[in-house]
């Protein structure tokens, strides 16, 4: 597109798969500045493309609609890099989360118990993890471990930890 050219507010919603009232939505919270009208219809040009992939783009990063429109209101760098500051605080404790989520869904599709919530290794990993442990302190073991005693019968198919 080139930068004198302009497109209807249905072509700019087509480009990136909105509907256009999701545009007019991002008009009225001030995330999009409206639009010039020629004969009472919104035109976009080429910075109004940029603003909607920038909206997309934090959206996907999972900065909420009021966060993005406080971070294209900033009145400067520096309250921009507090907010983003914050923002990837946030992203990093939350794939810690799914990381931690991860690593109990990883030994149960590799667990040979019957029943994976029964495999002492497992449980022993969701305690670890329940009380803060840090990931990589943790060794991922997959698959049963010997319990100490006899062995342990799972479920009722009779499979026994190894």
């Amino acid at each position: 597109m080139k930068s004198r050219e302009s497109m209807t507010i249905g072509e700019l919603a087509g480009r990136f798969h909105l509907a256009t009232h999701v545009l007019r939505h991002w008009e009225a919270m001030g995330l999009l500045t409206p639009a010039e009208r020629v004969n009472g219809r919104r035109r976009y040009t080429a910075d109004h493309v940029s603003r909607v992939a920038m909206i997309i783009g934090g959206k996907r990063g999972g900065l909420s609609l009021e966060q993005l429109r406080e971070l294209f209101a900033a009145s400067g760098p520096g309250d921009r890099h507090t907010l983003l500051e914050r923002h990837r605080e946030d992203l990093r404790r939350r794939i810690e989360e799914i990381e931690r989520s991860k690593a109990m869904i990883d030994h149960a599709l590799e667990c040979d118990a019957h029943d994976f919530t029964r495999c002492p290794n497992f449980q022993a990993l969701v305690r670890r993890l329940a009380d803060g442990e840090s990931l990589d302190r943790l060794p991922v073991t997959t698959g049963t471990s010997a319990p100490s005693g006899p062995s342990v019968p799972d479920g009722p198919r009779g499979a026994v930890f190894r």
